[in-house]
């Protein structure tokens, strides 16, 4: 008789030896056709080019053998036409250069002329020194290590700059000197902003005699436009299962900058050809499976910080929210033919880690020996991707992952070379075969394999601050404790039921899923949160990073150490930024980030914490370390009332973590007395 790690490999063979990379990579090259540039490509949301190619994938579903819905809902699109920037060479030729596009309302209607002035870095202390009103502001700037392109590109708006025109110095686009780069805006549509290659730019400087605060006479042909609150949809494919109440989720997006073969063509296409080689096998799942191409990933909300990931989170959390509760796993795809590193990491929630963990030794050793530093598990998810807004709207999410350790995001990533030139055959097949392997894993899981032991433990490591009383830090250890204890066995009792070797009937297994799926929503209510730059942290981790960055300001003054002091305090919250910038504009993206209507926040609503606005400080401490002989005490006096207000806070949201550990130890110890089976009488 066929054991089940047989019968398993048996049905993943079955399936597999219908996986086509030439069909995935066919369809990946036709996603590049619709475009809104006829140079560079683009396909953004709400875009005509990003309907054309929703149609032709609901298309190709309906091929394959897919049932096919398009679900429909309302954003801010965008459609990027062209930037052409003109200028005349020393013997009168004009030169021509495209340029990159980001999320701008700005229409030239046709040639015009503009001065092109050199803003440095277009910082608020270099802008002082120049007139740009009217005029192009040419920036250049490290995007990854400086500060997003909102920033200059609003304090130029504010001085009445016509537009900025940003080059990468370092960061994106690396592969090039004639790369150019797109992000999402994060910012106001009307703060406009293109961008520019480092080899235009230096053959335009070099001509035109361009140094910081020189100008030049240039002709811009640009047309931009932001499209308030139209409609996209979201395609999705569905092979139904046996229960009919469980699904298991694929996900990728089919929105792009430039031709998008990597970021996402590749990874749509790879998915179509999972559900392709799944009908040809004629594969019947336990669950039915959803194979959702989301639009609007790279951007689709006007001014919001957290103007991505739109498509994915309409679908879990406005049309489809009774998904919550029935959608067990979603293997989200994102750049999935490049080899990304010499090991292949898969970066989930914590609480499919070990489900995960056990999936990678089981592989197949073909497969697994595909990478030659193999396959790892990373948490927690984050927020680069759709996976991300799935997770915290409570469907357990995962990502092949494209971003720690990837040369590609800082060469190719947003740019014209993100083409098939860098296609890897070898690691596409990895990709198809392993995500093949997850999804047959997870529709055959009786219960969803989850764990909460991994985010209490990761939560416990995570509070370091010696600045808490015994008594408030030994309550939340003890409810921790507690908790830990009830999710090893809930665990348990979860494994012995997907092994067999526990039965539950089928109303107690729809019930036991329900309820671990709604204590896998609470974590993520409760105890995910983001910094300023979007990083997912457990509750107190910012407050406790600002007090322990504020003791270290406060010796390094004490020590007469007034730059490292600075550079200490801008690793505070936004501080980075009111270093460089005008407190308008500081002012006006925190406000940005909090301040709006949970609608345009989206996944970011509510888990930005708090602000220590700090340029003041900062101005004081420069002034001080300008001087020949400083006196750091009165700013050494503010850090010490920082650090008390910090405390206190630290004090309150420890307080309502212990509280939430409780009433999570409640949920666990209910579930666990109403469906694990009684200890044996001793």
């Amino acid at each position: 008789m066929e054991n089940k790690k047989e019968e398993k490999l048996r049905r993943w063979k079955q399936v597999t030896r219908y996986l086509d990379v030439a069909y995935s990579y066919a369809l990946a090259k036709r996603m590049e056709t619709p475009r809104t540039n006829p140079v560079l490509g683009y396909r953004p949301g709400g875009s005509k080019a990003e309907f054309e190619t929703g149609e032709m994938l609901a298309a190709e579903m309906r091929a394959i053998g897919l049932e096919v819905t398009k679900d429909a809902f309302t954003l801010d699109g965008w459609d990027f036409h062209h930037a052409r920037l003109t200028y005349k060479e020393e013997d009168g030729t004009p030169h021509t250069v495209e340029l990159g596009g980001y999320q701008v309302q700005f229409d030239t209607k046709g040639p015009r002329p503009y001065t092109i002035i050199h803003g440095g870095h277009g910082t608020a202390e270099e802008l002082d020194k120049l007139d740009v009103r009217g005029k192009l502001v040419l920036v250049v700037m490290d995007q990854r290590r400086d500060w997003w392109i909102n920033y200059p590109a609003y304090q130029a708006w504010l001085r009445g700059a016509a537009a900025v025109i940003a080059v990468q110095s370092s960061g994106y686009g690396e592969v090039d000197e004639g790369t150019l780069n797109a992000q999402n805006i994060c910012g106001p549509s009307q703060a406009v902003a293109f961008s520019m290659s480092q080899r235009d730019m230096q053959a335009m400087a070099n001509c035109l005699g361009l140094a910081f605060g020189q100008c030049a006479d240039v002709t811009l042909d640009a047309l931009s436009t932001v499209m308030p609150n139209v409609q996209s949809y979201n395609i999705v494919g569905k092979i139904p299962g046996k229960d009919p109440d469980e699904m298991v989720l694929v996900s990728a997006h089919y929105d792009s900058y430039f031709d998008g073969f990597q970021d996402d063509n590749t990874a749509i296409s790879m998915m179509l050809g999972m559900a392709r080689a799944l009908k040809m096998a004629g594969y019947q799942p336990r669950k039915t499976l959803v194979f959702c191409a989301l639009a609007a990933e790279e951007w689709g909300v006007i001014d919001s910080r957290y103007d991505w990931s739109t498509g994915a989170y309409n679908q879990i959390f406005r049309i489809h929210p009774e998904w919550v509760g029935h959608v067990v796993a979603d293997i989200n795809l994102e750049l999935p033919a490049f080899a990304h590193g010499r090991q292949h990491q898969v970066r989930s929630v914590y609480e499919l880690e070990r489900f995960l963990a056990a999936q990678i030794r089981a592989l197949p050793k073909e497969v697994a020996g595909m990478y030659p530093e193999g396959v790892a598990v990373l948490s927690p998810l984050q927020t680069w991707s759709d996976d991300f807004s799935m997770a915290i709207g409570g469907v357990p999410s995962l990502v092949n992952t494209f971003f720690e350790h990837s040369s590609f995001m800082a060469s190719h990533y947003h740019s014209q070379y993100d083409n098939d030139e860098m296609y890897d055959e070898q690691a596409y097949r990895f990709h198809h075969l392993f995500y093949t392997w997850l999804l047959l894993a997870f529709d055959q899981a009786a219960l969803p394999p989850l764990d909460f032991a991994p985010r209490l433990e990761a939560l416990e490591a995570s509070l370091t601050s010696q600045k808490l009383s015994p008594r408030t830090e030994g309550e939340w250890h003890k409810k921790l404790a507690q908790a830990r204890k009830r999710a090893d066995k809930l665990a348990k009792l979860v494994r012995q039921v997907n092994r067999g070797q526990l039965e539950l009937d089928e109303e107690q297994r729809a019930a036991l899923r329900m309820r671990l799926l709604q204590i896998f929503r609470f974590c993520q209510d409760k105890f995910v949160r983001l910094d300023w730059y979007e990083t997912a942290i457990f509750p107190h981790e910012n407050t406790q990073a600002n007090l322990n960055a504020l003791h270290t300001a406060a010796w390094q003054l004490a020590a007469g150490m007034g730059q490292q002091a600075l550079d200490t305090l801008c690793t505070i919250d936004d501080n980075y930024y009111a270093n460089a910038f005008d407190t308008q504009v500081v002012d006006y993206f925190a406000k940005m980030a909090r301040e709006q209507p949970a609608e345009r926040l989206m996944w970011g609503a509510g888990r930005l914490q708090e602000r220590l606005a700090l340029r003041g400080l900062l101005l004081a401490v420069k002034a001080q370390a300008g001087s020949k002989k400083p006196d750091y005490s009165g700013e050494i006096e503010q850090i010490q009332q920082l650090k008390k207000q910090q405390r206190d806070l630290l004090k309150e949201i420890v307080k309502q973590e212990t509280e939430d550990l409780a009433q999570l130890g409640r949920m666990l110890k209910d579930t666990l007395e109403e469906y694990a089976p009684a200890e044996p009488a001793v």
